[in-house]
């Protein structure tokens, strides 16, 4: 999760820089097809894809038109918005994903995770403002949030039910219907701009950004956010998310744009101490 949330930031600060190129449908859709095949590839060379991989094959559609909502709403949403504000945004999604994991799964977070969450969240939201008080209190929620913010209640829905709909299957399988079914969603969905998209004329940014999409933030990370879901609570899973806005910063940097102030290595402590509060076994109680 330490690797998945570093590669996710990634997409924030490209996404950010061509997000106004070309429709996210279109962006996604190809996004989608190219993960699919790569990471059907490696599932073809370990495990093997065999026909109980696609018994329920709702399951799928269910997960990867979920999944599909969250990355068109992301790139939709940065088209308004900066990258460090949808960090921001993103930081609710552990939260969420608690609730549904406990509607859904039955997971009770103990008072100790709660606090947890609380302290990665405060120390996410002073990175994002750069220990700027007076940005924090002036917070003002533009449409790109807003839109953004639709799109990360679907992720949080989908982390609990990676684990309520998987049956045994191996990770690398379940994330190739996943990314089947999501392309399949996108290239319908999003004919219209796929076609309309002159796919020779685009900017440079766009094919770095969408080979970095689909390969490390797509392929890479639907293993390991999968592999991570199967494995752990899903609000532990969704709160290393809280270490995205300390990644999208030195994203920006290395971008070169403007390095923020020393005062936001508080945000990024605060952000270590709940990791390390999260990484003890007991914190979450499972209702028989």
């Amino acid at each position: 999760m330490l690797a998945f949330s570093a590669l996710v930031a990634g997409s924030f600060s490209l996404g950010g820089l061509a997000a106004n190129d070309i429709a996210p449908l279109a962006l996604n859709a190809v996004r989608f097809v190219v993960a699919g095949i790569l990471v059907g590839i490696v599932a073809c060379a370990t495990t093997g894809i065999g026909r109980t991989a696609f018994v329920a094959p709702w399951r799928y559609l269910l997960l990867g038109g979920l999944f599909a909502i969250y990355f068109v709403l992301m790139f939709e949403g940065l088209k308004t918005s900066s990258p460090v504000s949808s960090a921001a945004v993103f930081t609710l999604v552990p939260a969420m994903a608690g609730v549904f994991a406990w509607y859904l799964l039955g997971q009770r977070i103990t008072g100790r995770i709660a606090l947890a969450l609380g302290i990665g969240a405060l120390g996410a939201l002073w990175v994002i403002f750069r220990a700027d008080v007076g940005a924090l209190l002036a917070f003002d929620v533009g449409r790109g949030e807003v839109v953004f913010f639709f799109g990360c209640i679907a992720h949080a829905v989908y982390t609990p039910l990676v684990r309520r709909l998987n049956r045994g299957e191996p990770v690398i399988v379940f994330t190739f219907g996943v990314l089947v079914a999501g392309a399949l969603w996108l290239i319908v969905l999003g004919a219209r701009d796929i076609v309309a998209t002159d796919w020779v004329a685009l900017p440079a940014i766009v094919w770095i950004t969408l080979f970095y999409v689909a390969v490390c933030a797509s392929s890479i990370t639907f293993v390991l956010v999968q592999f991570a879901t199967l494995r752990l609570p899903s609000a532990k899973v969704m709160a290393y998310t809280y270490l995205v806005p300390s990644w999208v910063i030195g994203w920006e940097a290395a971008l070169g744009n403007e390095l923020p102030p020393v005062m936001i290595a508080g945000g990024v402590a605060l952000t270590v101490v709940a990791l390390l509060m999260l990484l003890r076994d007991d914190d979450v109680i499972t209702r028989s």
